[in-house]
């Protein structure tokens, strides 16, 4: 433990040298580490390739884990347009003059020493670490065991980008995976300021009962989408299939269809096809799975009450059926996470009723939930899609790692 804390003390104090450093150069850092991502793609994949292997092939976290030629292209990408952002920090956000001639201004400052704990995905570790650089923060990694190989080959090369440029490498520190650990993280105190979560509803369950350092909460995504009476309904099946099965294992997936009962029948048939095409098991209520039953539809389940506000990760999702719009909003608000939430209508009312009423980070009139990402809002590369209300919401990005500080410039007043 000791030399954990020791190590949380060389982060701290290398964060504080990080503010001395131009916007300019620290985009020097980012640039060299997207040219290293793809100079070593052969060795990021090497090593990826000893994680994956050791998660089952059925795992709903495998694809989370898995890097590909084109994801890595991707992830270079994303450490440049990071760079195209504008910095965050030392802005001023508001300047006044008192009475006594005091002159006070409001300016954004890092937040100082960010900890992230994830699980599965080694795209994080680059996300955050260009994020933190970018914003002149520090970052302390801790990834699961199931991406150790790759974090460790991501974290070496952020290390050599950060040497390059006369950085020190304590400003991005991986952890080690034993478990331990996470509770030295949550009490540091001293050496942390924001704790971030990033994955299970179990993860972040703990890290909130745990944690003494403040915590912002990037949580599990349990996204509907509501087709209303008065729904285009190819556009519905078009909206529900990509949100489903574009890539089922991310927070901004389709977990439940939730159907207006006069469509019902008629969307069922339509959308029946291209679910099955995918091979997506559906838990579905009475009245969905008497018309899922008629047409034949292969991988169907009774819906239970635990199939409800379930994140799936995977090629399932569940089906609730419902007389009107104040009983979806209804039984959307039991069971969202309030992360995203999409409504299916031709009727505008209707819609603006549903987008002001619904309580979630992000909600959408006839568009898929999957859009709920940093890059798709033209914020960059993500440290996740935050779920509540302070400081952050939605797409956590580049413009909220930072905080504000008070400047009072005087000749001599007292009080």
């Amino acid at each position: 433990m000791s030399s954990i804390l020791d190590q949380f003390r060389r982060t701290r104090f290398a964060a504080s040298s990080l503010a001395m450093k131009s916007g300019d150069l620290r985009n020097e850092v980012l640039a060299s580490l997207a040219e290293l991502i793809r100079e070593n793609t052969t060795e990021i994949l090497r090593e990826n390739q000893q994680d994956v292997a050791q998660m089952a092939g059925d795992h709903p976290m495998r694809d989370r884990l898995l890097l590909t030629q084109e994801r890595l292209d991707a992830l270079a990408e994303s450490v440049l347009s990071v760079m195209q952002l504008p910095d965050p920090s030392g802005q001023v956000l508001s300047k006044r003059k008192l009475p006594n001639g005091l002159e006070l201004s409001k300016i954004t400052v890092p937040l100082g020493v960010v900890g992230v704990i994830f699980e599965s995905r080694p795209n994080v570790t680059i996300d955050v670490a260009a994020l933190c650089i970018r914003s002149g923060n520090a970052v302390v990694l801790r990834g699961g065991s199931d991406a150790y190989y790759t974090n460790t080959i991501l974290v070496k090369l952020i290390h050599l980008a950060l040497e390059k440029h006369g950085f020190s490498t304590d400003l991005v520190y991986l952890m080690p995976t034993d478990r331990a650990h996470v509770t030295t993280l949550l009490t540091a105190v001293n050496y942390i300021d924001v704790i971030i979560p990033r994955g299970s509803e179990a993860l972040i369950q703990r890290v909130r009962k745990e944690s003494l350092v403040p915590t912002i909460e990037t949580g599990a995504g349990v996204c509907h989408t509501y087709v209303g009476a008065s729904a285009d309904l190819s556009m519905a099946v078009a909206i529900v299939v990509n949100a489903k099965v574009s890539r089922p294992s991310v927070c901004n997936s389709l977990d439940t269809i939730v159907l207006h009962q006069s469509i019902a029948a008629q969307f069922l048939r339509l959308v029946a096809s291209s679910l099955q095409e995918y091979s997506v098991t559906i838990y579905a209520d009475i009245s969905a799975y008497n018309t899922l039953k008629q047409v034949g539809y292969p991988l169907l389940e009774n819906a239970t009450e635990s199939d409800f506000g379930r994140e799936f990760l995977d090629f399932a999702c569940s089906i609730k059926v419902v007389k009107d719009l104040p009983e979806a909003i209804e039984h959307i608000s039991t069971y969202s996470s309030r992360h995203s939430e999409a409504i299916v209508s031709n009727d505008e009312t209707e819609a603006r009723f549903f987008l002001s009423t619904v309580d979630a980070a992000a909600v959408y009139w006839n568009a898929s939930t999957r859009f709920t990402d940093g890059g798709e809002f033209g914020l960059g590369a993500e440290i996740g899609i935050s779920t509540q209300k302070l400081h952050a919401r939605g797409p956590f990005a580049l413009e909220k790692l930072v905080t504000e500080k008070w400047i009072g410039i005087g000749q001599g007043q007292i009080r």
